[in-house]
């Protein structure tokens, strides 16, 4: 899988992802993460990337001519997807990573300032964001998915590491997970995890799953 990110900020962009689990999957092969630098291919002397919006209004807009120049630089693989990042997009969630997990290559706008020419639009596949809330850019959205998808690429995450006990698998969320010490401050772990009853300890984290969802994110159920 490649990810090619289009942002004004790689430096974000290279920081995370060569640290941790994507760091790794990225250092062993199993993941791409390539990094555009939008200014260079802003206009005129001064690299502009942004303009005041036609019809008036507060802050600058981005430039269509620029992010269309990016986007024809990226070698594009048979099996691609464009998405950019935007107040207006879907909300991204486990079932998109796991709807994009099988692409070739995930090419990523990071939306800045004031927003976006719409006519970018028409280049794009899909408009994302990560919740109801205001981002300075796309990078942070940008590093979300990367993250998100990379994790279900086979390989990158070791045994130990599965996905599949995770929040959001099977529209639930994890479990409660407790380590040593076994007390603290006349806190408990559960006696049923120390039990050694496997059987009883996965009906004990099922039920816990399921109250654990419809206290925190019933809309889930």
């Amino acid at each position: 899988m490649q990810f090619d990110v289009i942002t004004l900020f790689p430096d974000i962009i290279n920081t995370y992802c060569d640290l941790g689990i994507v760091g790794r999957g990225h250092r062993e092969g199993l993941i791409k993460v390539n990094p555009v630098d939008l200014r260079p291919f802003g206009l005129g002397k001064h690299n502009q990337v942004d303009d005041l919006a036609y019809g008036g209004g507060v802050g600058l807009i981005l430039m269509l001519e620029p992010i269309y120049n990016a986007l024809l630089s990226v070698k594009r693989k048979p099996k691609s997807k464009v998405l950019i990042t935007s107040a207006s997009g879907k909300k991204w969630d486990q079932k998109c990573a796991e709807r994009l997990k099988d692409e070739d290559q995930i090419i990523m706008i990071c939306g800045r300032y004031e927003g976006f020419d719409e006519r970018i639009l028409n280049y794009v596949d899909e408009e994302i964001c990560m919740g109801d809330f205001i981002l300075s850019g796309g990078e942070i959205c940008a590093l979300t998915v990367i993250d998100s998808i990379a994790r279900l690429i086979p390989g990158v995450l070791k045994k130990e590491e599965t996905h599949e006990t995770e929040s959001f698998t099977n529209n639930l969320l994890e479990y409660p997970q407790y380590t040593r010490p076994q007390e603290f401050n006349n806190l408990k772990v559960p006696d049923i995890l120390v039990s050694g009853h496997h059987g009883e300890i996965k009906k004990w984290r099922d039920e816990q799953a399921k109250q654990k969802t419809q206290k925190n994110r019933p809309d889930l159920l």
